[in-house]
């Protein structure tokens, strides 16, 4: 079981994760959606496509940008669409 957690929240947890490019993405479902609000942040990967970040929100504390999504990928990214990653301290490891 592979999970990510930050501030003691557990922000996802899954058997089904995706390694890409040293990041892994967790399927949206075992994503807990209450602690991602959406960020306008964008980026452009030339093969994947346009990510949408969230900022994690756990109580007070917000880190902003740390979760990003391609809600439409290019072809060649399918396997990543619908699946959310995360990095900038959030800790993800197996259990």
């Amino acid at each position: 079981m592979t999970v990510a957690k930050w501030n003691d929240a557990i922000l996802a947890k899954s058997d089904d994760v995706v390694k890409v490019e040293g990041n892994l993405y967790f399927p949206m479902e075992s994503v807990n959606r209450e602690y991602l609000k959406p960020s306008p942040t964008r980026s452009l990967c030339p093969w994947k496509g346009e990510a949408h970040y969230f900022h994690v929100v756990v109580g007070e504390k917000t880190n902003p940008d740390a979760a990003w999504h391609y809600p439409n990928t290019k072809p060649e990214a399918k396997h990543i669409k619908e699946r959310v990653a995360f990095w900038k301290g959030t800790k993800v490891f197996n259990e």
